[in-house]
């Protein structure tokens, strides 16, 4: 046999074995990303990051990757081209993962097809405040004023984010008249409703309890399934009446579709592990949210639902985002 020959068996069957011998590595030998849409600092990458830091213990290094834009969904979408190895995570949210292909259509992703869901990791309600100098009291006491003032109450909220949609399945569900007034962020208009020129608003507990506690702003009820722990006097609105009004900030941690099951399901157990220590959930407290361990096919099942009732809202609103 000429010499070439042998030599090239031998090539052939070093990198045989050299292939074998990286695919028998345990997950992860190497950094895993965990790709956030959102810029540095804002409550998702400080979610984020609480992630992150909980799967490096269990898992070793877990890098942060802010890929902001476009509500989140540039960063997602370089999630779902990513390889689908375990090594590249998107932290999504029900921006990125339900609202966004309904607001701004072709987005480059499917949030179903794109990925395989890992686990949910918490939610945040809302609550429906009004400017003190509003005489109402109650959300009955709000849809009546609403009703008997058609187009005199406004609500302020930026334009296509999750408040917005919440107000506008309000409006739909209470058959009322309000009007939107667009913000670039909440903040602004948070300032603007303590300063009594607008009437009211539709944001995540976390960024208004301070303001609820403190009397400034008067809040008439929130939109999760069940009371807050923080406000547990506060009803929901399906106690006020309104059981279609339901409405959470969420975040999840989902893999590129093709992610191997043993994958996900070591990553899917190792969050429900770090949600469940008392620092993870004294850290998830301080940001208003509540932890949702549960398995991939759960949160799959959340997704696939929150998908077609913002698509229906957003159509219902004649909502468009440039």
């Amino acid at each position: 046999m000429p010499s070439r020959v042998i030599l090239a068996a031998v090539v052939a069957l070093a990198s045989a074995l050299a292939g074998h011998a990286t695919n028998a590595q345990p997950y992860p030998s190497r950094p895993i990303k965990l790709i956030v849409p959102f810029p540095p600092g804002g409550p998702v990458d400080v979610m984020g990051r609480l992630v992150a830091q909980q799967l490096t213990d269990s898992f070793g290094t877990v890098i942060v990757d802010n890929r902001p834009g476009a509500g989140g969904t540039i960063g997602s979408r370089g999630a779902a081209a990513a390889a689908s190895d375990g090594y590249t995570l998107l932290f999504g949210s029900s921006t990125t993962l339900a609202a966004a292909p309904a607001l701004y259509g072709s987005i480059g992703y499917d949030p179903i097809r794109s990925f395989l869901p890992v686990a949910m990791i918490s939610s945040v309600p809302f609550a429906i405040v009004v400017s003190p100098k509003l005489p109402v009291h109650s959300v009955q006491d709000l849809i009546g004023y609403a009703k008997a003032h058609p187009g005199k109450l406004n609500y302020g909220a930026p334009t296509g984010a999750l408040p917005h949609l919440t107000g506008e399945m309000f409006k739909t569900a209470a058959g009322v008249d309000i009007v939107h007034i667009p913000y670039k962020g909440a903040a602004n208009g948070i300032t603007d409703l303590l300063a009594g020129q607008v009437d009211l608003t539709f944001e995540p507990i976390s960024v208004l309890v301070g303001h609820i506690r403190d009397g400034s702003l008067r809040a008439l009820a929130v939109t999760g399934e069940t009371r807050s722990a923080e406000l547990p006097d506060l009803p929901t609105m399906i106690e006020s009446g309104y059981p279609s009004v339901v409405s959470v900030s969420w975040s999840g941690v989902v893999a590129p579709a093709g992610t191997p099951d043993t994958v996900v399901t070591r990553l899917n157990a190792a969050v429900n592990a770090g949600l469940a220590t008392p620092q993870m959930q004294a850290a998830l407290a301080r940001l208003g949210a509540a932890p949702r361990p549960g398995t991939p096919a759960e949160f799959a099942a959340f997704i696939a639902a929150e998908t077609p009732k913002w698509a229906a809202v957003v159509k219902a609103a004649h909502i468009s985002v440039e």
